[in-house]
């Protein structure tokens, strides 16, 4: 039975093809398109569990694919990006991109990346003992990978929810952005801590003025906390 359905889309077919035969030597079931229009059609139709999504596509771009796949769904999203520009990297992540990887990449790490999102995506509903922190108003459950703020629940990607859980499950602690990437992202994330600011200003967007008993904290020239008055 296969590991999970993936969508790859990329213009450049060779790429495509190479990551297919990594990921169905894993186990994933593949799917591919070459365009924009063509990823958004087979995102509708076969419903895939992770999008790898290039940046640079004909048409529609990887950009505009993501905006309209989050304003449905949160499946976890890759980005393919080319070598480097940091400010593709900090676009992407605030379109609601999960991860990002830079081109030209190990196909080994694409794997690891893959495998790392989907783990984190499918723990809701497993049966694990509930993992839960709670504030007034503001509840977050790890088990159905769910927010809650004012009892009303809020769609929020996977990464944004463990970042918030890992803040708000240690209040009053300041991490650095290092920290941060460290212990919520698991892995080296290319040195660029602008991923961690991202993500604190989408979860703001969410939190900002829900209750006077707690706030999202930025402390200058250290990192963030989960203030909670005492």
């Amino acid at each position: 039975m296969p590991l999970g359905k993936i969508l790859v889309v990329d213009d450049d077919i060779n790429i495509c093809e190479l990551l297919r035969l990594y990921l169905e030597k894993e186990g994933f079931h593949v799917l591919m398109a070459n365009d924009g229009e063509q990823a958004l059609a087979k995102f509708g139709k076969e419903n895939p569990d992770l999008i790898l999504l290039d940046i640079m596509l004909p048409g529609l771009d990887g950009w505009q694919v993501c905006r309209e796949i989050r304003k449905k769904s949160n499946v976890p999203i890759i980005m393919l990006t080319a070598k480097g520009e940091t400010f593709d990297k900090v676009l992407g992540l605030e379109l609601g991109a999960d991860d990002y990887v830079v081109k030209p990449f190990d196909t080994k790490e694409i794997v690891a990346r893959v495998k790392a999102v989907l783990r984190r995506a499918g723990n809701a509903g497993q049966g694990a003992d509930a993992q839960e922190v709670t504030y007034e108003k503001l509840s977050v459950n790890m088990t159905r990978y769910e927010l809650r703020v004012d009892g009303k629940p809020i769609d929020t990607p996977p990464k944004e929810l463990e970042l918030l859980f890992h803040l708000a499950s240690n209040p009053n602690r300041v991490y650095t952005r290092d920290q941060l990437l460290d212990e919520v992202w698991g892995f080296e994330y290319y040195g660029d801590s602008r991923t961690v600011d991202v993500h604190i200003k989408r979860l703001r967007e969410k939190l900002e003025g829900v209750s006077e008993q707690w706030c999202l904290k930025t402390v200058w020239g250290v990192g963030y906390k989960f203030e909670v008055k005492e």
